[in-house]
């Protein structure tokens, strides 16, 4: 039996070392860093988009609600996909459902169609991002996949940081549709560079499917994300943490989790296997991603609403305000790859959330008066800052498990960040809302414009103070970073 393991895994580093690596990357992070570009492109096109379609804003924030659910359903399942369906046919179907939905926007005459193709682009993105993951673990050795997870980041913080600027250019010149036509010929490139030079590497166990497990998920993750999405909408759109709908999902997402929790750890061949949660640096990256991702997107959505309404600059200025600081981060993050690669995890993860802390500190200063030259440079030392946490804590976790959990673990992870998301600019904007409030609350003419910018400008800072809580928090953590060593038996022992 030895004998047999030790030619099987002779024949896997040879099979390794004989994939074409560079134009399996290239059709992976293209098609990844279209998809996430068109998660956060159509922001910036909402409000023109409910005078063209005649729509209301809570009708309009389903174009990125509807975007999000479906990813919070399809990536929990997409574990199970990666052992059912080979790697081929996972990222030609994704590419198909990415493909078909930009098509179907580019040319939506209403509201009803454009929702549909969000929703088809979604399905590409859900069963691309997972699959991205999984093909790294596999055809890169352990002390190469920092620097290839670096490119991975690249792509996951680049490209929804620059659709906002992207598409702001594109509606400064041409309509909506073509923040979708240009999107297309990317698209089509990658498909063709898959069909031609990826293999199929992922390994086929095809698991017992469990109904029970994909409904729970659906309600847990799908009633989490909804929930937190809708308390925390835009402006009129918000349903507030006192909406009966809200309290429903939240509640129904909550109670579905631990069901789901319960079945996983329970199953002999789990869908999502929580077991992965027995490594403890997958667990403390996991939480580190968690923390990263809602310093992250809140800010996002923080900032440019304080440019535009605070600040009273054009939604196109405040997209190129954020544009420098999101370009450095994304060439970080192949820097911070091979950085890991040479000296471990700890020491960039500890010194980034203090840059991160310090930058989120001098934010919670921010008034109608700061400069957007001083906006830039916090966010350039933050988006620096991020790219030193993301990417190590990512790639330090994910090493920690052995192969048979890298679908599971791919699968928890980008889980996680989508909810990660919604929760993060949810609590944002609802302590921003509730900082307004108490403050408007203790004036004398609280209609007054300039009581009223008061207000605003106090709940940002609170939202600001908020994430540099959490970013404190993940200080605290990041001291019990340890670096995963290299070698089979490495993992073997850990959780058992």
């Amino acid at each position: 039996m030895k004998a047999g393991t030790a030619v099987k895994e002779r024949d896997t580093e040879q099979e390794a070392q004989q994939y074409k690596v560079f134009p399996i990357l290239f059709a992976m992070l293209l098609s990844g860093f279209i998809g996430l570009f068109g998660e956060t492109a159509l922001n910036v096109a909402l409000t023109p988009l409910m005078g063209l379609l005649q729509v209301g804003p809570t009708t309009i924030q389903w174009l990125t609600t509807g975007y999000l659910l479906v990813l919070g359903v399809l990536v929990p399942v997409s574990g199970l996909l990666l052992q059912w369906f080979t790697t081929r046919q996972l990222f030609t179907a994704s590419l198909i459902f990415s493909i078909a939905g930009t098509l179907v926007a580019a040319m939506a005459p209403s509201f009803e169609i454009l929702l549909v193709a969000r929703v088809l682009q979604a399905v590409g993105t859900a069963l691309l991002l997972p699959l991205m993951f999984n093909t790294i673990l596999v055809i890169f050795p352990i002390e190469k996949r920092g620097a290839a997870m670096g490119l991975i980041g690249l792509v996951i913080m680049f490209a929804p940081a620059s659709g906002p600027s992207i598409a702001g250019l594109i509606l400064a010149n041409f309509s909506w549709h073509w923040i979708f036509w240009i999107s297309l010929p990317f698209f089509l490139i990658s498909l063709v560079s898959g069909l031609m030079f990826l293999p199929n590497i992922s390994k086929l166990t095809k698991p017992k499917i469990d109904v029970l497990s994909i409904i729970l998920s659906t309600l847990g993750f799908g009633g989490i994300v909804y929930g937190f999405s809708s308390a925390g909408g835009h402006g009129e759109s918000g349903g507030g943490w006192s909406s009966p709908v809200v309290i429903a999902t939240l509640v129904v997402g909550a109670v579905s989790l631990l069901l789901f929790s319960i079945r996983q750890l329970r199953m002999k061949e789990a869908m999502m296997d929580l077991r992965a949660f027995r490594y403890p640096m997958f667990t403390i990256g996991l939480i580190l991603i968690f923390i990263a991702m809602m310093m992250l997107l809140s800010s996002m959505l923080i900032l440019p609403m304080y440019m535009q309404q605070g600040m009273a600059v054009s939604a196109l200025t405040a997209g190129l305000v954020l544009l420098p600081g999101s370009l450095l981060n994304g060439f970080l993050s192949p820097v911070m790859g091979r950085l890991f690669d040479k000296f471990g995890p700890k020491w960039l993860v500890i010194i980034g959330l203090v840059i991160v802390a310090a930058a989120l500190y001098m934010y919670t200063g921010i008034n109608p008066g700061t400069s957007l030259g001083m906006i830039i440079t916090l966010h350039i030392v933050m988006m620096i800052g991020i790219s030193m946490i993301m990417m190590p804590a990512q790639t330090n976790g994910l090493n920690q498990l052995p192969p048979e959990y890298y679908p599971h673990g791919t699968a928890i992870m980008n889980t996680l960040q989508q909810v990660s998301g919604a929760i993060g600019t949810a609590v944002a904007v609802s302590i921003l809302a509730a900082g307004q409030s108490s403050y408007l609350k203790g004036v004398t003419n609280p209609d007054s414009p300039e009581q009223k910018l008061a207000g605003f400008t106090s709940g940002v800072q609170n939202a600001f103070m908020f994430a540099m809580v959490l970013c404190l928090l993940g200080l605290a953590i990041s001291f019990f970073v340890k670096r995963v060593k290299v070698g089979k038996h490495a993992t073997k022992h850990v959780g058992h």
